[in-house]
């Protein structure tokens, strides 16, 4: 079993990976700025940080296997995740990517089709950053998983296809995931890496 970090593990993507590394028997060290919720939960270390503290940060995620990064990306540049990690000598670090960056047709984001939604531009902007900074990366062992077009609440089913860098879509046309899903795949990555130093995706099998 490992002994995993996860940065921001209050919010919705954070908290599912938090449920399946539990139900799995890994240890986790819940980080955010405010995880009050968490405290007294079996199996969990929780550490109030603000992400943009540096040297707190480090010191927060040493001594771990493995460090997940579920921050939002807009208003926090990589290097704010990337350095500490780093420096506190964590090898591993697993990114809860976006769909902006996926692409529709060769060349063709996701953020790039006119209909994309003016209200998540910067933040999908701002991942895309953070995938494109991954990608000069030398040291650390990383991945990126983009979700569905769709990230929703819904229940954990196990149905789902894998891709790369193409955004996938069920038999119905429709892309999406449940956060649950979700952290099924990426616990899976981290007990059995087949992505290391790459970006995957992944979709719901229409059922």
């Amino acid at each position: 079993m490992s002994k995993i970090a996860i940065i921001g593990a209050t919010g919705r993507a954070g908290s599912q990976l938090l449920e399946e590394a539990l139900r799995r028997g890994h240890s986790v060290t819940a980080i955010a700025r405010n995880t009050s919720k968490l405290v007294g939960r079996q199996g969990v270390k929780t550490v109030d940080v603000d992400v943009l503290d540096a040297a707190a940060l480090e010191k927060a995620v040493a001594g771990h296997d493995a460090v997940f990064s579920a921050a939002h990306f807009s208003g926090i540049p990589a290097s704010a995740i990337i350095n500490p990690v780093k420096k506190a000598g964590v090898k591993r670090l697993l990114v809860v990517g976006g769909a902006g960056s996926l692409l529709v047709a060769p060349g063709v984001r996701v953020i790039d089709s006119p209909d994309f939604p003016e209200a998540y531009k910067a933040e999908a902007t701002a991942g895309g950053i953070f995938l494109d900074t991954l990608l000069q990366e030398k040291e650390l062992d990383w991945t990126f998983l983009s979700p569905s077009a769709e990230f929703v609440e819904e229940e954990r089913t196990g149905k789902f296809r894998l891709g790369k860098d193409n955004l996938l879509v069920d038999v119905n046309g429709r892309s999406w995931i449940s956060f649950k899903d979700y952290a099924i795949a990426y616990i899976d990555e981290l007990e059995k890496p087949a992505h290391s130093r790459q970006r995957f995706t992944l979709s719901l099998i229409h059922i």
